[in-house]
């Protein structure tokens, strides 16, 4: 993991520079952004194994975690916390590899339905325990409860983002 200490320091001088600056809600937020980084670097160096990215990993799991394992393009961006042109641009390439299938929607032809196939749901399983033993290592510094205020407090940092 980087070193928060620099990050601290520029802050400091920045205070120091123009004392209205808010140390706290910086702090939060270089901290937000530091471990999103070590996240995102992280999962990328497990996913290389199974040919994928992080942002790849992420909308496969999307789909997996839906009803019947399909969402249509904007479900999904707003699941994946992408853009709509990121979202096409990682589909056409889970397409490509035979991961995902575009199909006419059921309810209304004129809409996509992005869903997993069964080569997907076979990548899935097999990275699945790789993704557990990460996800157990990146938090592994926080007891349960802690983990649980964390999520309360992100979630409620994030709801503010809408008002």
């Amino acid at each position: 993991m980087s070193e928060f200490a620099p990050t601290e320091a520029r802050i400091h001088n920045t205070i120091a520079k123009y004392p209205a600056f808010p140390r706290e809600p910086a702090v939060l937020v270089r901290l937000v952004k530091h471990i999103y980084k070590e996240v995102h670097d992280q999962a990328n160096g497990v996913m290389k194994a199974y040919g994928l990215n992080h942002p790849e990993y992420n909308i496969l799991m999307m789909l997996y975690g839906a009803p019947d394992n399909a969402l249509n393009p904007s479900q999904l961006a707003d699941a994946a916390g992408e853009k709509s042109a990121n979202v096409t641009r990682l589909t056409t390439r889970l397409c490509d590899m035979g991961y995902i299938a575009r199909a006419a929607s059921e309810d209304d032809r004129r809409k996509v339905e992005l869903k997993l196939t069964p080569a997907g749901l076979d990548l899935i399983q097999s990275f699945l325990p790789d993704i557990v033993t990460l996800l157990h290592r990146q938090t592994r510094n926080l007891s349960p409860s802690e983990q649980g205020l964390l999520e309360g407090l992100l979630k409620k940092m994030l709801a503010g983002f809408g008002e």
